[in-house]
């Protein structure tokens, strides 16, 4: 599955803002150098579906504010309601 991600680099801290399905907003602590951000957004998504980082795998947007993610192991219907369960609270 894919998940469609707005990413806002240099936030005070990282959670996701929004999300709506399987698409979200998500604020990053790191800024887009190096590949900072990627490697935090895909740690915090990591943490909220629970899953191991090796699942997700940034598939666009590399170096844009628009990203997409697969995730292996779980159905969008799951996506979708971890994500709903954990916006606000990273």
């Amino acid at each position: 599955m894919r998940v469609s991600v707005h990413a806002k680099p240099r936030a005070s801290r990282s959670r996701i803002v929004r999300a709506d399905g399987l698409r979200i907003e998500v604020a990053l602590a790191a800024p887009p150098v190096d590949g900072a951000a990627n490697a935090e957004l895909i740690a915090l998504l990591a943490t909220a579906l629970s899953l191991p980082k090796s699942a997700l795998r940034l598939v666009l947007g590399e170096s844009s504010k628009h990203k997409v993610v697969e995730v292996a192991g779980l159905t969008a219907d799951e996506i979708a309601r971890r994500l709903t369960a954990v916006q606000g609270r990273e």
